[in-house]
């Protein structure tokens, strides 16, 4: 599904073609590097089927893994995640703070619908009629889109010279003024009492549903005297109820937020009970009724969250959230929205009693002012709302405010700026205060958020506020981001739909702009980014420029991406350029259509629940293309440019008269800097310099961007067949095996091997429509590192991303191929394997452009000097910065503990970096890149032709080399030797405010059972008689002896997954019980984690607990967490517990099994000579080993885990301005007499953005 919603972001990073994940990240550290935004405050738990994009994601337990942006646990979209900053639909969450960063994506390629096919009379003749389903009324809650009154302009479209005579362009006036179709299966609906409720059919997953309940209310709506109690209200009516805890025992997981301007309770649910054919969704009503209406405010749950949010407001204070917060200050300085984050304000939080909060429930949260929305594998539309009507129409209607009527305001003197009218209710601040005065408390905004905005407008010189500058001591780079604010224009007409998507062609040129004039010399900036989108949550569409860079290069930086801009702005994008990126985003539409049945249920109901709030129209994306297809031909190149140009005239005519006044300027700086040679020095700016910089970049000198060659091909055909007959490929019997071909049944793999050794995986999967994915894996990895080269893995892989050159291509006629081929590439390394990944459409050929991408990097790789001192300066930066994160210092020394300083498992030193040369990297590279130790598996919506086709093509093609043993060949891995003075470590980091982390951790086997020693657990399991003599205990422990399958427990621990399936499950369980006891029971913690590194090669994992808490606490958690881990033997793990893991476990499995990169993962080393135990039964075989384990299996996985004082480490790190001083040695000793409050269980420390399970 999509929604015609005005959304770009475009960045432009160094990196090309390839998307390095291996940018550098601490080793583990499952918190720190989830990036804290205002976006909203989850009190609970992490939601896990729709996690954000992340470029940088924490293995299990340990170790540091890059992944692909889109490969993420959901049904996937495949090619949707990297083009969001172009498509002009955007499709699940986002977060204005901070812009993510990414490196160029990847589009379409010769798409059917070329320009010359888009002329008028194709347009109607074309244009698809779609049914619309029933709408309810205007929603109350959609930002507003009215423009000061008085500034009356003509149209945009009026400043082109045309006939208004002409019929063809009254017909095209009339196509683009039609209203744009509204979803089909979108139904919606209003109770009596006044609460909305909107339902959708959607099959991903199967058989299951969200349910989520939307409060129009939020902290912007907290008086002076209640910053923070919408969030204390989220806690306490989602933590109260006892409903929704009930649920929590059918596989359902539930979650809150709060942010400016809703709170939003929603529930993640099977249709019907295991057993039973019972209906969930009534009692999930029933919870979230409980929850939204009827909570209690009991005294004790109030101070228990109380004291949660207290830590939680502590704990989120990253660096991260405190630049989020100066940004949106600024942006926002006129109006509440800079002075009302959802955390709110610590004194307040601590005075508030339940009757003072319940005055704020009964004020906001009644029928007529929430939403309900319900999406999944549901489709007796007519059941649903009768369940509806019998849960939540009981509820009288409450007397409810008047709302302002909508106020038609001219689109005015802004027509330059942004093209279609504008039509709008007046924001509710606007109103007469008298009237104000005479509203009744339960009053509903017509307009959400409630605030006015000072829009950035031309000829307002009198608003140019000077640029504003936050210095800090933890931050270790510059960074200027340059805001433009302006109404929001609802899309809800082809007019406005072709608006946006001149926007994205015109805006998409940017980057690659920058890439192309700056590819021979290492650029003065780090990235350069921007972003033109709509913010429901803040009411207003915002165009961002962020510039990053290091310090030292800073003003450098701000020139070249004002003088870029400018450039684009003056002489606009080229007719190639224009064709490039239409077709791009029209097969990026293409391929979303396809991929229509395929998206999550929670990825659906978050972008309609945004769509509301900006009052886009909802649409599916097959009405989506449709519309695109009949906009597309009516655009022209000058149209493109006038539009686009506006978008930038805040920046390329920044002190100009005639230009829109900035929103805001705010630079992000450090206080000190290092200097080669000096030290760390005092680092000076002041924002005269700041403007001097952006005012020297305008006056630059400029010139046209010249047309650029596309290649069509990377390897022509006949250049692929010469290397055919020079090399003779051909499949040939796989290692083990007299087979050509092994094909299974059951999942549908095929295996087989290229004579030049190179093993292929494949599976035809068609739950993603036209899209497929692919994965190269090399052995060797980080672990292939010698003292003498330390680091070469990393820094070489780094490398050859930063060129992004192959065979004679330059790295911008790389990149756009992949962009004509709608291919995103990644590469990788990783402790033990590199690994490149690619994702395509099947459409057109893409999937023979990734291959031939991947031929010419096997092949001609190209090695450059600018790019290995890009890549180390890279690392420099990055090593020299770990002292000013919290986290990652803790982790990095623990890490350095106990695997006795290898430098493998952690960053490299720069000492290490500077030894290393351009050859020695790649000489380590290209050592592992033989073709005797590689595998590739591929996924997706092929035809068995197709895809041999492409593997004999253009891997067969790849000359037979030989050196898996060298490459494969590692020095000996060591935990640390005991006894040592290393066990227990603390870090302390110089901070303005408290913060305080803890890892934990120890050794473990690898996940085939392997041990450091070189024993063998599941050689010891295999001799271990299956226990028949067990004496339950309970009636729930006999029925489970009774039934229990001894030959198939005795099956299951012969299977080589044994071990990883048994301490997956332990893991489950000892998550949950953290949560229980030291989060929840002892409030010592709001985050706390346990997770498992299983390596797959290397004959080694380990296991570790994440927590975050308080100086005054942490030291207690930490005790706390050892006596959780250590104390499976004293309080037995229950039937219900494991129960519980393997509903978890499995329900996880189920939904992503219709994702070709879950697939990927699973196919992954079916061959690898290096990865002795894994075969096809690993996958077939994975419900069944789920559902033999038993308690006695956990057990045997957790005596593994070495958990004694001489195998375990512990590093506690704290921040404070007294950090390290005496004082902070007297807050230790203080919390070690400290026995917490008479007659209070102090509870725990919140969560940022992303919060833990709670089971």
């Amino acid at each position: 599904m999509e929604s015609a919603s005005s959304i770009i972001r475009l960045s432009v990073t160094p990196p090309l073609h390839f998307s390095s994940n291996n940018k550098p990240t601490n080793q583990f550290s499952p918190c720190n590097h989830k990036t804290v935004t205002l976006r909203r405050f989850n009190t609970h738990t992490r939601r896990t089927a729709v996690a954000p994009p992340r470029y940088v994601t924490p293995k299990i337990g340990g170790g540091y893994r890059y992944v692909f942006p889109v490969d993420k646990p959901v049904i996937q979209r495949p090619l949707l995640d990297q083009c969001t900053r172009f498509s002009c639909f955007h499709h699940g969450r986002r977060k204005r703070f901070p812009i993510c960063k990414s490196t160029p994506s990847a589009f379409s390629d010769k798409s059917i619908f070329h320009l010359s096919k888009h002329g008028l009379d194709n347009v109607f003749g074309k244009r698809v009629q779609v049914p619309c389903a029933a709408v309810g009324p205007d929603e109350p809650h959609a930002a507003s889109t009215a423009w000061p009154e008085g500034l009356l302009e003509q149209q945009s479209s009026d400043n082109f010279m045309v006939d208004s005579e002409n019929s063809q362009w009254q017909e095209l006036q009339a196509f683009l003024s039609a209203q744009l179709p509204s979803h089909p299966k979108l139904f919606r609906g209003q109770l009596e009492n006044g609460l909305r409720y909107l339902i959708l059919p959607n099959k991903v997953p199967q058989n299951r549903f969200e349910a989520h309940m939307e409060i129009h209310a939020g902290s912007i709506d907290e008086e002076d005297d209640e910053q923070g109690i919408a969030h204390m209200i989220e806690h306490v009516a989602f933590l109260g109820s006892k409903k929704r805890e009930k649920l929590l025992r059918t596989g359902a997981r539930s979650n809150a937020y709060t942010d400016f301007h809703h709170t939003v309770f929603h529930i993640h649910s099977p249709t019907s009970m295991q057993d039973s054919d019972e209906d969930l969704l009534p009692s999930v009503l029933d919870a979230l009724n409980e929850i939204a209406f009827y909570p209690k405010f009991l005294a004790s749950r109030v101070e228990k969250e109380r004291r949660a949010i207290l830590s939680e407001l502590q704990m989120m204070n990253t660096i991260e959230y405190r630049v989020d917060c100066q940004l949106l200050q600024h942006l926002h300085s006129e109006n509440k929205l800079s002075k009302r984050f959802p955390i709110g304000l610590e004194e307040q939080i601590k005075k508030w009693d339940a009757e003072k909060i319940r005055k704020f429930h009964e004020r906001w949260y009644f029928p007529a002012n929430a939403t309900l929305y319900i999406v999944g594998d549901i489709d007796n539309i007519p059941a649903i709302v009768h369940h509806i009507e019998a849960v939540f129409g009981q509820k009288q209607a409450e007397i409810e405010a008047p709302v302002a009527p909508p106020k038609t305001s001219a689109f005015g003197a802004m027509a330059n700026f942004l093209v279609p009218k504008f039509t709008g209710g007046i924001s509710a601040d606007s109103l007469d205060k008298s009237l104000q005065n005479k509203i009744p408390k339960k009053e509903r905004h017509a307009i959400r958020p409630p605030v006015e905005h000072v829009w950035s407008l031309p000829g307002k010189h009198e608003n140019l506020k000077p640029p504003q500058i936050f210095q800090h001591e933890l931050l270790q780079n510059f960074s200027v981001n340059m805001f433009c604010k302006i109404p929001v224009n609802k899309v809800q007409t082809y007019g406005d739909l072709r608006n946006v998507l001149m926007k994205r062609i015109f805006l998409s040129a940017l980057h690659f702009r920058i890439n192309s004039r700056y590819k021979s010399s290492s650029p003065p900036f780090t990235s350069i980014e921007l972003d033109h989108s709509d913010s429901g949550r803040e009411g207003c569409t915002v165009t961002t420029l962020t510039v990053t860079a290091e310090p030292k290069s800073w003003q450098g930086a701000i020139k070249v991406a004002t003088q870029e801009v400018r450039r684009l702005k003056e002489f606009g994008v080229t007719k190639g350029e224009l064709a490039r990126y239409l077709d791009a985003l029209l097969k990026d539409s293409e391929q979303l259509a396809a991929m229509c049945d395929n998206i999550s249920s929670v990825d659906n109901l978050d972008f309609v629940m945004e769509s509301d709030a900006l009052g886009h129209m909802v649409m599916d994306h097959k009405q989506s293309y449709e519309s695109l297809i009949s906009v597309a031909g009516t655009i022209t190149l000058e149209e493109v440019n006038f539009i686009g140009a506006q978008v930038l005239e805040y920046i390329s005519d920044y002190g100009k008269e005639s230009a829109p006044v900035p929103a805001a300027i705010v630079a992000c700086v450090p206080r000190k800097v290092y200097v080669d040679g000096v030290g760390e020095v005092d680092f000076k700016i002041s924002p005269s310099e700041i403007t001097a910089a952006i005012q020297e970049g305008l006056k630059e000198p400029i010139e046209p961007e010249a047309e650029f060659e596309v290649p069509k091909d990377l390897i022509t055909s006949t250049q692929v067949e010469d290397l055919k007959l020079q090399l003779q490929p051909s499949f040939v019997p796989a290692l083990h095996s007299s087979a050509i071909r092994s094909h299974d049944i059951e999942t549908g793999i095929t295996q087989c091997r290229l004579s030049n050794g190179i093993a292929i995986n494949y599976k035809i999967s068609k739950t993603e429509k036209c899209g497929g994915v692919m994965r190269l894996i090399v052995g060797g990895g980080r672990a292939a590192e010698t003292p003498e080269t330390k680091g070469a893995v990393v820094l070489g892989v780094r490398t050859l991303s930063e060129g992004g050159r192959v065979g004679n291509f330059t790295r911008e006629q790389v990149e756009l191929f992949c962009v004509n081929h709608l291919i995103n590439c990644s590469l990788e390394s990783t402790e033990e394997f590199l690994c490149m990944e690619f994702r395509f459409t099947t459409r057109d050929n893409g999937m023979r452009a990734a291959f031939q991408l991947l031929h010419m990097v096997l092949e001609h790789s190209v090695w450059l000097e600018d790019a290995f001192d890009r890549a180390r300066q890279l690392y420099l930066s990055y090593y020299r910065s770990i002292p000013k994160s919290l986290e990652r210092s803790t982790a990095h020394k623990l890490m350095t503990a106990m695997l006795d300083e290898d430098e493998r498992f952690v960053e490299p030193t720069p000492h290490s970096l500077q030894n290393l040369t351009l050859q020695t990297v790649k000489d380590a590279v290209m050592n592992q890149f033989v073709s005797d130790n590689m595998e590739v598996s591929i996924v997706g919506d092929f035809s068995e032709e197709d895809i041999e086709s492409c593997v004999m093509d253009y891997l067969g093609t790849v000359r037979p080399t030989k050196g898996a043993d060298k490459a494969l060949s590692y020095n000996p891995i060591m935990f640390r030797p005991s006894p040592n003075d290393l066990h227990f470590q603390q870090v302390f980091l110089k901070d303005t405010d408290e913060r305080a982390c803890a890892y934990i951790a120890g050794p473990a086997p690898n996940r085939w059972g392997y041990r450091v020693d070189g024993s063998d657990f599941l050689e010891s399991v295999r001799n271990m008689s299956v226990n028949k003599d067990v004496h339950p205990e309970t009636q729930e422990q006999l029925v489970k002896a009774e039934n229990t399958n001894f030959d198939l427990q005795r099956r299951s621990r012969n299977h080589p997954l044994f071990f990883a399936i048994a301490v997956g499950l332990l893991a489950e369980i000892i998550n949950s019980r953290l949560f229980t006891e030291v989060r929840d029971s002892q409030g010592l913690t709001y985050d706390v984690s346990f997770e498992i590194n299983l390596f797959d090669r290397l004959n080694l994992g380990w296991y570790v607990i994440s927590v975050t808490s308080t100086p005054s606490k942490v030291h207690r958690a930490v005790e706390a967490c050892k006596n959780v881990l250590r104390g499976l033997h004293t309080k037995k793990i229950a039937e219900h517990e494991l129960d519980r893991a393997k509903r978890t476990l499995l329900m996880k499995h189920d939904a992503e099994s219709k994702s070709n990169a879950y697939w990927l993962g699973l196919i992954a080393h079916l061959q690898a000579a290096s990865v002795h135990r894994k075969d096809i039964s690993c996958i077939n075989d994975l419900v069944m080993l789920y559902g033999a384990a038993t308690i006695e299996d956990v057990y045997l996985a957790y005596e593994q885990l070495k958990i004694d004082e001489q195998s375990l480490y512990c590093c506690i790190g704290v921040a404070g301005a007294q950090a390290g001083d005496d004082e902070v040695s007297g807050l230790l000793q203080e919390e070690e007499e400290y026995g917490g409050l008479h007659g209070v269980m102090p509870v725990g420390r919140g969560s940022h953005m992303m919060t833990m399970p709670t089971t």
